[in-house]
């Protein structure tokens, strides 16, 4: 790197520095803390569209203050934890492939390691993962496997459990970016009990040569107590989608690798990697799997297959919440269907399902089952089906869709008292003109 470039990344200013200072927030501070993560991620991708060297270096000083500036912070809720993982994953691209030189790199290489040997819970995680690829070379990775190869053997190799190596990732990824696969798999094969964390280097190693059955199996083999299945499953069905062995893929992998935290997004992703795939047959496959049809209403509401998600919902447990916005969402287009879901939500209310349900929602669950009514000019009778399912099923909920009943009984009454004294006032007057 021309030493201007040097001296421009040098004499950068920072904002997120000084946002990140150590100890900078308190216990309650997860919110603030994952607020001002984002912040310095935008910052730091702004400057790398430009100047992709100082990007890098932005990207050090961001590492080297998570655990000064977080410590003190209660990450019992796993957002924090959450939030420094999607930084690394989003920035590490930038420093793997800054045009830096050798001199550069090593600087950053140095000042990243001591902030994982200061980090005091591990939260570096993904950048000691990726140490090969920070590495920019095979001659620096290798140097740096080096460094803990030695140590990790004889850790390995003591027959008495419990040692650790803080090094193990930087080692590993150092001898896969190095090309010392054979080295590699050779102190994988000392641990006593398959580690996945450690294993998917060897894995990535066999598949580098293309011994890609091998690497099937070896990731088989990593399977154990504790051991992420979930991550296991994806990195077979990776090699098998490589492959071309989509069926395959599919049948064995597809239902437990691309799990996510909402059956929607779940189902999204099963349909973008299997595109020749009918997609209510997938859901179909992912409702049986999971034994909960409840949880892919949504994705089927989405594809389009109302039905079925009617299906899900009177089977499963579905949230009152998404069956209430779904019967407003769609009353355009099918009022049946928001009639059907938001009875199903109102039902489920008055059971006592959903998550810390306030009396906003039950209301909002009667309207939308209301104008779904009104529009199949069947009110009356959902009316009265509503009520009685209230008084069935005491409880706050059914004291609010009681009250929710009679208003509704007052306003359709309005017009026909109007219409009464309308009459009254016409007959009125015209006993008056006959006298």
């Amino acid at each position: 790197m021309p030493k201007y470039l040097q001296s421009m990344a040098a004499k950068h200013t920072w904002t997120f520095k000084a946002r990140l200072r150590s100890r900078a927030f308190g216990w309650r501070g997860s919110h603030l803390a994952c607020q001002r993560l984002k912040e310095a991620v935008t910052e730091i991708k702004k400057v790398a569209r430009t100047d992709p060297v100082t990007a890098g270096d932005g990207f050090v000083s961001l590492m080297e203050r998570i655990w000064p500036a977080f410590q003190d912070v209660d990450t019992s809720s796993g957002a924090l934890g959450g939030a420094v993982y999607w930084a690394q994953d989003e920035l590490l691209p930038i420093p793997i492939s800054a045009p830096a030189d050798r001199k550069t790199r090593d600087k950053w290489l140095d000042r990243l390691w001591q902030a994982i040997e200061d980090d005091g819970v591990d939260y570096l995680s993904l950048v000691g993962s990726r140490w090969g690829a920070l590495c920019g070379s095979r001659e620096t990775a290798s140097y740096w496997a080096d460094r803990f190869l030695s140590l990790l053997r004889t850790a390995w190799s003591d027959p008495r459990p419990g040692n650790f190596v803080r090094g193990t990732s930087v080692c590993l990824s150092s001898l896969l970016a190095a090309g010392r696969h054979q080295e590699l798999l050779e102190v994988l094969a000392l641990q006593r009990f398959p580690f996945w964390h450690d294993r998917k280097f060897g894995m990535q190693a066999l598949v580098s040569e293309g011994r890609m059955d091998e690497a099937l199996a070896y990731a088989e083999a990593s399977r154990g107590l504790n051991q992420p299945d979930a991550a296991i499953d994806a990195a077979c069905e990776k090699i098998l989608l490589d492959l071309g062995r989509v069926g395959e893929a599919y049948e064995k992998y597809a239902l437990t690798a691309n799990g996510s935290s909402t059956g929607l997004a779940t189902f999204r992703e099963i349909v973008k990697k299997y595109p020749g795939r009918d997609p209510k047959e997938i859901l179909l496959h992912l409702a049986t799997s999971s034994g909960e049809p409840g949880r892919w209403f949504a994705a089927a509401k989405d594809a389009g297959f109302l039905d079925l998600a009617l299906e899900f919902a009177n089977t499963g447990r579905t949230d009152p919440r998404t069956l209430s916005r779904a019967s407003r969402d769609l009353l355009q287009k099918d009022a049946r269907f928001c009639l059907e879901a938001g009875r199903i939500a109102i039902q489920r209310i008055l059971e006592g399902y959903g998550y810390e349900l306030t009396g906003m929602d039950v209301i909002d669950a009667h309207n939308h089952f209301m104008a779904a009514a009104q529009t199949l000019g069947v009110a009356s009778q959902a009316r009265a089906d509503l009520l009685a399912k209230a008084t069935k099923q005491p409880g706050a909920a059914s004291d609010i869709l009681i009250r929710q009943c009679s208003r509704d009984d007052l306003r359709a009454s309005e017009p026909q008292q109007q219409a009464a004294k309308t009459e009254q006032r016409t007959w009125k007057r015209r006993s008056q003109m006959r006298h």
